[in-house]
């Protein structure tokens, strides 16, 4: 600072310079409108920034604002527009989290169906550490359709023949009414499976009559008692509704694993009170923990006893892995009691399209790669892999990433925010404020009247389909036949700057029959396994 500008601050503070410019400008131009009758809006103007000025400066909640009135507020502008300043003028095509902008375009390409193809060579960088790449043949195959599907609860009375790509778990009230009629018309077109989340079966959800994954969480929504506890009557209700294909019990969620929820009571509406099965107007919890089970034992029973109820429909459980024996003691339990789910649903940390603590974002649950191996690797090494489908979710958005999930055991793949790009999602994360600028995640009206169902509905059949002909292409060019063939000897990850491992190297896999025949190939059996109990998820003494 110059030395005058010193002496000057030492008077009058220079940070107060725009509130008095402002206030100078406001007697000027009040001056104008009395002697010459112009300015007379610009005087408000400036009167109304002057007294603002001395608000700031009165003010006890920001600091900020009370040292630099007025000019303190530009910060808080440019601060709010920050993230779309950094999404449209400043990053590049690699950058932008959680999703890439390039990640994003294919998807709304797709969506649209504009031509997604790339020019002029890859954007990555092949040789960093990470890097990684699917085998090609040369001699590829040649397959007739790009409709991969997967039979789910095989021997039941009702099994699902489902596609191998299918939306994954949101909530209406996480999502609009809209944004729900379009998935689910889209779903229909598609012949492909649409995730209600723990929301349970709104309206929307029944209004076009798409494939429903009944999605149950500890609220019991949808099939609950005034107290919350489970209520066979209306699960029956729900269960058996032509519409319904799969039951799914969660465990827990990748965006925040191991926490409950509260919808405040003035976001209850009347039409989320009926979808949930909870009074209008009141806070709707849902806890951390099930109320209806309390032991492995007791959970597999429960989902025995959600299977017979719903007319022998495939029901299985959804979870993110924690405690490596907690899951241990779910398998063990299986052993004990002969009870399967049909399939399993790991969800990766990295997933998660609503709102969640900070810490649980970054910090807590297993990321899909890990938690998805462990569960592949329990259920061979007990020989049980045959009788129980895995479908998996966690960033999962193109074709490379269900091929890459296939590798690691996975039977299908779920979506939640890729099919909220189709939708016109524009990553503004803002999914928690009820201002999304789309229409995708808000109980606004006049908001998510922007999104037009019929539109959007195509669009995510146009994304559905596009991603599935894309996996199409590289199976073919893998010479397979199906996705189910691709295994971790066809994926090649570069894990040093001078060295690439095929993930069946890299990665620890199991050997049928291991774990029956007292074999703990790897650290985590010989750790956590003598750990676990089926008649307790408590770690044994």
């Amino acid at each position: 600072m110059f030395v005058w500008l010193q002496r000057l601050d030492q008077h009058f503070p220079v940070r107060y310079s725009a509130w008095l410019a402002c206030a100078v400008g406001m007697m000027l131009a009040a001056f104008s409108w009395i002697a010459f009758e112009r300015g007379g809006a610009l005087a408000l103007i400036l009167l109304a920034l002057t007294l603002l000025g001395l608000r700031d400066t009165r003010q006890t909640r920001h600091a900020v604002l009370r040292n630099y009135p007025i000019s303190a507020h530009i910060r808080f502008l440019l601060e709010e527009i920050r993230p779309e300043m950094r999404q449209y003028f400043f990053e590049s095509e690699k950058d932008g989290m959680p999703f890439s902008r390039d990640t994003r375009a294919v998807v709304y390409q797709r969506a649209k169906m504009q031509l997604d193809k790339r020019p002029f060579g890859t954007q990555m960088d092949v040789h960093a550490v990470g890097y990684e790449w699917i085998n090609h043949s040369l001699q590829p195959s040649k397959l007739s359709t790009h409709d991969f599907r997967v039979t789910i609860g095989a021997g039941r009375a009702q099994p699902y023949d489902a596609s191998v790509f299918n939306i994954s778990a949101m909530s209406f009230g996480a999502l609009s009414a809209n944004a729900v009629l379009a998935l689910n018309e889209g779903a229909r077109r598609g012949g492909f499976a649409h995730d209600t989340g723990e929301g349970s079966i709104s309206r929307h959800h029944r209004a076009n009559g798409g494939d429903l994954i009944w999605e149950i969480g500890s609220g019991y929504f949808g099939c609950r008692h005034g107290d919350g506890s489970f209520s066979e009557e209306r699960f029956i209700e729900n269960a058996r509704l032509p519409q319904v294909k799969m039951v799914e019990l969660k465990l827990s969620q990748g965006a925040k694993p191991g926490h409950g929820g509260v919808l405040p009571g003035p976001k209850v509406t009347a039409e989320i009170a009926e979808a949930r099965g909870v009074p209008v107007g009141t806070d709707c919890i849902s806890p951390s923990a099930h109320s209806a089970f309390a032991t492995p034992i007791e959970m597999l029973r429960f989902i025995d006893r959600l299977r017979d109820l719903a007319g022998g429909k495939p029901t299985g459980f959804k979870l993110c892995i924690g405690h490596p024996w907690e899951w241990f003691a779910i398998a063990k339990a299986m052993l004990e009691t002969g009870i399967v789910p049909d399939f399993i649903v790991v969800d990766g940390a990295e997933g998660g399209t609503g709102a969640a603590p900070l810490e649980f974002t970054d910090h807590v649950g297993a990321p899909l790669q890990e938690g998805l191996l462990l569960v592949h690797n329990t259920l061979v090494g007990l020989n049980l892999r045959e009788r129980v489908r895995v479908g998996c979710a966690g960033k999962v958005v193109s074709a490379f990433d269900i091929a890459r999930a296939m590798a690691l055991g996975a039977d299908w793949c779920n979506a939640a925010r890729g099919f909220m790009f189709a939708l016109g999602c524009i990553q503004a994360q803002s999914c928690h404020t009820g201002n999304c600028p789309t229409g995708v995640t808000t109980q606004d009206a006049l908001r998510q009247r922007a999104l037009d169902v019929p539109t959007k509905a195509q669009r995510v059949l146009n994304y559905h389909q596009q991603t599935l002909h894309a996996l199409q292409e590289l199976v073919q060019a893998a010479g397979l036949n199906h996705p189910s063939e691709i295994s971790a000897s066809h994926i090649v990850r570069r894990n040093a700057e001078h060295g690439v491992k095929l993930l069946a190297n890299l990665l620890p896999f199991v050997a049928p029959g291991a774990l029956l025949a007292g074999e703990m190939p790897h650290q985590v059996f010989r750790t956590y396994w003598p750990m676990a109990r089926a008649d307790s998820f408590a770690r044994a003494a």
